[in-house]
């Protein structure tokens, strides 16, 4: 069930302490871990989920985190169809958090942080997503694909615009 609610300012925290967490690990392989997706954007409204991304030089390296990954008790799930991004299965001792993995110069990695960053820049523009999201959560209750798909021409007419700028 899709579920959206307001914002909650333990998130930034949250995303630190999992941050935090994957540091050591990681060290070597990693270059960053970016707090990406809604709950990224102080004041927006959401899916009770933290979403984070370890930048790595090159995918290369993808083999080694998973390596890392797995006696924290993560369990890569490949792209989820989405090219360039490789999921990880969150541990069940963690808190509610998707891991994903992508490459510095990945395209739609770089569409991410522009939509993430213009959001925190433009309040009413983070309100009318936030209003689309609420309504989107009421109509497609049951259908995770259907939600995200009727969120992309949103999303993808702000990341135009954050591009342009």
């Amino acid at each position: 069930m899709i579920e959206i609610v307001v914002y909650d300012p333990r998130w930034p925290s949250l995303f630190a302490s999992v941050r935090d967490r994957l540091t050591g690990p990681l060290t070597g392989l990693v270059d960053r871990i970016e707090h990406v997706g809604s709950t990224a954007v102080p004041g927006l409204a959401a899916r009770p989920t933290v979403d984070l991304t370890a930048v790595v030089e090159s995918l290369d390296h993808l083999p080694a985190v998973i390596g890392r990954l797995a006696p924290l008790g993560y369990c890569h799930e490949g792209d989820l169809g989405v090219r360039g991004r490789h999921a990880f299965t969150t541990p069940p001792d963690a808190p509610p958090h998707h891991l994903y993995v992508c490459a510095a110069d990945d395209p739609g990695f770089a569409d991410v942080l522009a939509f993430r960053d213009y959001l925190r820049t433009h309040p009413d523009t983070a309100r009318a997503y936030a209003e689309l999201k609420y309504f989107l959560a009421e109509r497609f209750r049951d259908d995770r694909a259907g939600y995200t798909a009727a969120k992309s021409a949103f999303i993808n007419r702000i990341v135009a615009t954050a591009t342009r700028s």
